[in-house]
C-alpha cells in the first residue's frame, strides 16, 4: 500500500503534502522529529488528510496534483486549514 498524507504546522497553519509506503502516522512522527529541513523549522504537525493507492505510480501522480494550483483550490474547498 502506498499512501499521500497531508500535514498541517501547529505552528504556523501551513500544509505540507506527501506521499509515502509507510503508514501515515509514522511519517507523521518523523516529520515531528525533525526528518528534513522544512518540516523541521514548520514542527510540530497534525494529521489532516491520507488516501490510500494499490500502487506507488499512482500515489506520486496524486501528490504532484495535490502540490499543483488545482490540487491546493482542492485542498483548500475539501480539507480545513
Amino acid at each position: 500500500m502506498f499512501y499521500i498524507y497531508v500535514l498541517k504546522s501547529l505552528k504556523n497553519g501551513k500544509r505540507y503534502v506527501g506521499s509515502t509506503g509507510k503508514e501515515p502516522e509514522i511519517r507523521l512522527s518523523e516529520h515531528n522529529s525533525g526528518s528534513n529541513n522544512w518540516t523541521k523549522v514548520n514542527k510540530p504537525f497534525k494529521l489532516i488528510y491520507k488516501e490510500v493507492y494499490d500502487n506507488k505510480r499512482e500515489a506520486i501522480k496524486r501528490e504532484k496534483f495535490l502540490k499543483s494550483g488545482q490540487g491546493r483550490k482542492f485542498l483548500d474547498q475539501y480539507i480545513p486549514r
